[in-house]
């Protein structure tokens, strides 16, 4: 926990082709965190859309960030563009440098790791995507939230995907403020899901519903995969075995 009187600049990065609750889901937790301010950062100040077509306006341009506390990456089908975006993973590279935070949403975590920032960490992201986590040099743990501390004393916060942003910021937020202030927040949400079916999870969703699931995103992941086989090369990361038998964990 941080001391209270410690203020706290709390960072979203926004880009084109995100899925929005990745941003929007942990920014009702980050923006009422205490003592703090919060902004969403992007490569240009225009508006960008969404993965559904929603339109969203940053605060301010990635030059224009300072020195972050905490970063937050979400993740979504746009991730894929910025793989090899040197401006946005030097960003993300800089700014993790120096927070003492780190939260990733989805498939945020395969940013992370085209930036060379998963080598030795335990992490999660999307279900769909879990399988490329070894790709970057990380151990994929099948949990919706994941925390791992690093020698420099970061906190790496690893959210599923998704709605998992919203778990994985109020433990970010019990994490900077402590646990009473986390659950004035999730309190002040109303954040107390009853989904109507049990089928969020590869494991619990019908196997129909989940074949087709990875068939739609078939194009997709094999370009995630063909991405991430050529940055574990660069990074010189010795694949496992066992990652390819891990696709879709």
């Amino acid at each position: 926990m941080i001391p209270p009187d410690t203020h706290l600049q709390i960072g979203s990065l926004l880009f084109e082709g995100l899925d929005q609750i990745d941003l929007t889901g942990p920014f009702e937790i980050l923006a009422r965190i205490p003592n703090s301010t919060y902004r969403i950062y992007a490569a240009t100040p225009d508006p960008v859309r969404d993965v559904r077509g929603l339109r969203i306006l940053p605060d301010a341009t990635l030059d224009a960030a300072p020195r972050l506390d905490v970063l937050h990456v979400p993740g979504g089908q746009g991730q894929e563009a910025l793989m090899r975006d040197p401006a946005v993973l030097g960003w993300i590279r800089q700014q993790a440098g120096g927070a003492s935070h780190i939260l990733s949403v989805c498939t945020g975590a395969l940013l992370l790791g085209a930036a060379g920032l998963l080598v030795g960490r335990r992490a999660t992201t999307y279900w769909n995507a879990v399988h490329l986590l070894p790709f970057f040099g990380a151990e994929p743990v099948d949990a919706r939230v994941v925390i791992d501390r690093d020698a420099e004393s970061r906190t790496w916060v690893f959210a599923a995907g998704v709605t998992a942003g919203i778990d994985g910021a109020l433990r970010l937020a019990a994490e900077l403020r402590g646990a009473e202030a986390a659950q004035g927040i999730q309190l002040g949400m109303q954040y107390a899901p009853e989904p109507p079916f049990d089928s969020g999870t590869p494991g619990t969703a019908p196997p129909a519903i989940v074949a087709a699931a990875r068939a739609r995103a078939a194009d997709l992941t094999a370009r995630r995969e063909a991405t991430a086989r050529a940055i574990a090369a660069e990074l010189g990361i010795r694949l496992p075995e066992s990652a390819d038998a891990n696709r879709g964990g």
